[in-house]
């Protein structure tokens, strides 16, 4: 938790001096990166009141003097600022992985800031049915309004979403729309009350697309606790019929964070053979994971869903599954890979590596971690995202790097 005191005046002018120096940093490396890549968004709204934004920067007076500590999920102790949070630019990695666009943030040519989103983090990608890409992000920060968190300096919401047409993501993602407010921000999909212990956020950590209709899984965060662990109230899904733009819940499908639901707080979708499996994992960081299916049509039917019990699948048991990954578990992606012919796990591990674990099959047997960036290299990272396209040996996810807290492509060869 970081503490601050108010802004005086002349702080505030001093920061808004300080933000100017900024974005005449920050404004050469996004035009470097966009000149490699001429596309434009879809969505021209996207790029009209970056500068708005640039001058409420100072409001965040308070946070933007303090340091910002290891990966946690404490929406106070975040600074998304370029350069007064320590970072310019994409991390220059030594090891197998690269960094290779930025994709959300003030130095992104996504120009996130012109929707109020100075940073955030998570990026589930998934097809939508029809050959486009939905990325729903997880806690957004911005300025102004509206100032929900309580105890927060920043503008915040829980579960954003915006869509894309990339596929192959070699020179980056690109937003195309985004979901938007009355005040054309970035809007909560599913809203929570962002009050500490009752719902503090609603935090998506799954999607898929079934029939052309989505579903997202989000988890009700009660509390942050300790760095890196959280409780939450119980994890459910919502749906969406119009591709991202308005969602609902389904209380149904909700899993109290009690005994065997307790293990599938955090998830990932993947589809095989008509069914959707379902990993689960408990909140919190360093957890065994587990896995269920349930046959397409019948995903928002928590009675249809059958638990890999260590030797069989069975219906309705979840207090009998038992784990596919012992333990090291964190935010997941799982995806079938081609080039592979496996299935591919990516999350971070005790030490905060972003680690990969491999499958013949759903339910395993699953290898061990195999690093993908070692924490030395990037020691705030997580919550790896696989790309959802088949893009051969070249394997592209998302990393939050918590830092500077925002959401970065990268790619590793596999």
């Amino acid at each position: 938790m970081t503490t601050s005191c108010p802004a005086s005046p002349s702080s505030a002018v001093s920061i808004f001096t300080l933000c100017q120096r900024v974005e005449r940093i920050v404004r050469p490396v996004t035009y470097r990166v966009v000149a490699h890549d001429r596309r434009e968004p879809e969505d021209h709204a996207l790029n009209k009141s970056a500068p708005l934004l640039l001058s409420v920067v100072a409001g965040a007076t308070a946070l933007l003097l303090t340091v910002t500590g290891p990966a946690a999920a404490n929406p106070n102790a975040i600074n998304p600022i370029p350069v007064l949070n320590g970072t310019n630019g994409l991390p220059q990695l030594p090891g197998r992985t690269q960094a290779v666009f930025q994709v959300t943030g003030m130095q992104s040519p996504n120009n996130t800031q012109s929707y109020n989103v100075l940073g955030t983090d998570l990026g589930i990608m998934w097809d939508n049915g029809n050959g486009e890409m939905l990325t729903t992000f997880g806690d957004t920060a911005g300025l102004g309004f509206p100032n929900l968190l309580v105890g927060s300096t920043w503008a915040w919401r829980s579960n954003i979403l915006v869509r894309s047409h990339t596929q192959n993501p070699a020179n980056g993602i690109y937003f195309d729309s985004v979901v938007r407010d009355i005040f054309g921000q970035a809007r909560d999909l599913i809203p929570s009350p962002k009050i500490p212990f009752l719902e503090i956020s609603r935090i998506p950590t799954a999607a898929i697309s079934v029939g052309g209709t989505q579903f997202m899984s989000l988890m009700s965060v009660k509390s942050w606790d300790d760095v890196g662990q959280w409780t939450t109230n119980y994890s459910g899904l919502a749906v969406s019929g119009d591709n991202g733009e308005n969602w609902v819940e389904l209380p149904a499908t909700r899993r109290a964070d009690d005994g065997g639901n307790g293990n599938f707080q955090m998830n990932a979708f993947v589809k095989n053979g008509g069914f959707v499996y379902e990993y689960g994992t408990a909140s919190g960081r360093n957890n065994p994971a587990y896995v269920a299916r349930v046959p397409e049509g019948a995903i928002g039917d928590l009675g249809a869903y059958e638990y890999w019990c260590g030797d069989k699948w069975k219906r309705g048991d979840v207090d009998g599954a038992t784990p596919v990954i012992g333990g090291g578990v964190s935010e997941m992606s799982v995806q079938w890979n081609d080039y592979l012919g496996q299935y591919i796990m990516l999350t971070t591990d005790p030490w905060n590596s972003v680690v990969m674990y491999r499958s013949p099959s759903p339910e395993g047997p699953w290898s061990g971690p195999e690093v993908l960036i070692d924490t030395r290299e990037l020691p705030t990272a997580y919550a790896p995202a696989i790309f959802p396209y088949q893009t051969g040996r070249d394997l592209y996810f998302l990393t939050t790097v918590h830092s500077q807290y925002n959401v970065i492509l990268m790619h590793t060869t596999l």
